[in-house]
């Protein structure tokens, strides 16, 4: 057992044993000298604990469920626009609904967090967005308007607890694994995509819509389990002036007594979160926020809910169908999500982002030329959407922890709150985009379908391109270094 001991002023005295989890300290600093980071400098040369794994696996477990659910939705939509004979323009606010409500929740989750806290928020919004997916299911056939509202509660429920799992995460680890264990965390999550691709292709014809919508209320497990596991980030209680609660949340987490971690008493004053507002003070860093999650979250869910329809339509083949094309592509963004969490650790963080918006460029404009196309009995669009997946999707393992990085813990919640705000509206521009080429009040037809798919991809080619653009601009690397708490 290790016994860490800081002085009145905050600062590691004397050595340490070493546990089975690596040692906690070893050096002697000066009491003079004391602060937060010097306090902090004792957690973060301990060894990862099993309660640190179980913490990271949960939250994983819960983002993949959440992705799970959001990509969920456009095969049911696929199902039920010519079932429930909707147009474009209903079929486009069922998908959109949820995005709307993702900005909503969003806004309100980024700044709850950073009042009372990470772990609060995460397992709050896990049991909001996974009582209103179980909804879905239960209600009456042609019931679009009920269908979108409890999309609503879907997307504020899943984006609020997210505003909280991504700081949570970059706080409790360790700056030296931090870059790493940051982005890798992203990885398990496509496997929502991949697991809504593969229950909707083998389960629709089985259980049908209502059977696959109800699998949405599966987070309420992992939601109780994050309650009864999960630590809070040490890093924002101490943001917070709350050193009691920070020492006792690093015991837990470090699996020590609190007796052997002492009070941390100097350490900066505590400052009250303010409204969304405050980001504003920073108008560079706000501005890169909204440009780059904007573009890139446009042209990846314009690809992801759209696209089951759009081959279906191209190849004249059932959604369930089209739904396997789409495991591909989740495996293909899990692979490029492996790629986006090396990366950064040789070219850092600006470096990967660069090289994801940039492929992802591309692959938008080669839709947009060749998605008539085919090699032999594959279709070109099709190839291109699971090839492309490694980039447009993959490049997201990347960007979530770089927007928390580049804010003090302070400001972290709000911070990916306003990204994932701007998340929100890429995932109504998305769905929307195709639906206004399209025409939003023509039925979904294979020709309005074909018509539209080269303006819309053109479209969300210049998304991307727009958070290149804003990405080259905004020089700060977070990569190895340690996190401001305010």
């Amino acid at each position: 057992m290790a016994d860490v001991t800081l002085d009145a002023q905050g600062a590691v005295q004397g050595t340490v044993e070493a546990t089975a989890h690596g040692p906690i300290q070893r050096a002697t600093h000066d009491p003079s000298k004391g602060n937060a980071q010097d306090w902090l400098s004792s957690i973060e040369k301990s060894g990862l604990t099993p309660r640190y794994f179980l913490t990271i696996g949960l939250v994983v477990l819960q983002e993949m469920f959440e992705f799970y659910d959001f990509f969920l939705v456009g095969y049911l939509v696929s199902v039920l626009a010519p079932g429930w004979h909707l147009t474009y323009g209903q079929s486009a606010v069922m998908l959109l609904s949820s995005g709307v409500g993702a900005i909503v929740g969003s806004l309100i989750g980024g700044q709850i967090a950073d009042i009372v806290g990470r772990k609060r928020m995460i397992w709050g919004g896990g049991l909001l967005f996974s009582l209103g997916a179980a909804g879905c299911a239960l209600i009456p056939d042609g019931a679009w308007i009920l269908f979108s509202l409890l999309r609503f509660v879907v997307g504020c429920g899943s984006m609020a607890a997210t505003t909280a799992q991504n700081p949570l995460v970059v706080e409790i680890t360790p700056t030296r694994y931090r870059t790493f264990v940051a982005s890798m965390m992203v990885v398990p999550v496509a496997l929502g995509t991949m697991f809504a691709a593969m229950i909707s292709a083998s389960l629709l014809p089985v259980i049908g819509w209502r059977g696959v919508a109800a699998t949405g209320a599966l987070p309420i497990v992992t939601s109780l389990l994050i309650v009864w596991i999960a630590p809070e980030s040490v890093r924002w209680l101490l943001s917070r002036g709350r050193n009691a609660e920070a020492r006792r949340e690093a015991a837990k987490l470090l699996g020590v007594p609190e007796s052997s971690v002492a009070l941390p008493n100097v350490i900066e004053p505590a400052r009250k979160s303010g409204s969304m507002a405050e980001l504003l003070q920073d108008q560079q860093r706000f501005w890169w926020v909204v440009v780059i999650w904007i573009g890139i979250s446009t042209g990846t869910y314009g690809v992801i809910l759209w696209g089951p329809t759009i081959l279906s339509q191209l190849l004249k083949i059932p959604a369930h169908e089209a739904a396997h094309y789409f495991v591909y592509a989740s495996i293909a963004s899990m692979l490029g999500r492996v790629l986006f969490s090396v990366l950064p650790l040789y070219i850092g963080r600006r470096g990967a982002a660069i090289v994801g918006t940039s492929l992802s460029t591309v692959t938008m404009l080669a839709i947009f030329a060749f998605y008539r196309e085919f090699v032999g009995d594959w279709s070109v669009f099709a190839i291109l959407v699971v090839v492309g997946a490694a980039f447009y999707s993959g490049q997201f393992s990347n960007m979530s922890p770089y927007v928390v990085e580049v804010f003090p813990v302070s400001l972290g919640g709000r911070a990916f709150g306003l990204a994932q705000a701007s998340n929100g509206v890429g995932k109504i521009l998305g769905p929307i985009c195709l639906a206004l080429i399209a025409g939003s009040n023509d039925v979904v037809s294979p020709k309005a379908t074909t018509d539209a798919v080269a303006p819309a991809f053109l479209f969300l080619a210049l998304c991307e391109l727009a958070a290149l653009i804003a990405i080259v601009g905004f020089r700060q690397e977070p990569h190895g270094k340690p996190m401001d708490l305010h």
